[in-house]
């Protein structure tokens, strides 16, 4: 393999870099757009080990990145990626409000750790993003 197909092998990696970047950006945003709706404080409970939180914020950040994998995948342009990324940070915000509605008693019920309603939140989030990545892929 020569120098120049070593090279050519770098030749998009700003562009990997632009949309890591702007990837890591929304999970942020949305991470601290999600624990700030929440009205427990799940940082805090899974230092207590509080397997409840832990279930529905690893499902709640699963559910973000697979739609915001698709929006990296398919979009044709940073602009887009961005546009579908922050659809689906809305989306993930969304399927939370629906999840409240279904058990209007998971935001005691996390706190107290009982696991059965996290691992509830955790699995509607992931089939959320699941369903809101399918879409995106138009």
């Amino acid at each position: 393999m020569s120098k120049y197909e070593i090279l050519a092998s770098f030749s998009g990696f700003d562009d990997f870099l632009l949309y890591l970047a702007m990837s890591g950006a929304l999970l942020a945003a949305f991470v601290a757009i999600y624990v700030r709706i929440t009205p427990y404080r799940e940082i805090a409970l899974i230092r207590d080990n509080n397997m409840a939180a832990a279930f529905s914020l690893s499902g709640a950040l699963i559910g973000m990145v697979i739609p915001l994998a698709n929006a990296v995948q398919y979009s044709v342009n940073p602009v887009d990626m961005a546009i579908w990324g922050f659809i689906a940070l809305a989306i993930q915000l969304i399927v939370f409000f629906i999840a409240r509605i279904a058990l209007p008693t998971i935001v005691v019920d996390i706190p107290e750790g009982k696991q059965a309603a996290g691992f509830f939140l955790g699995m509607i989030s992931i089939a959320g993003g699941i369903l809101n990545a399918a879409c995106m892929t138009y």
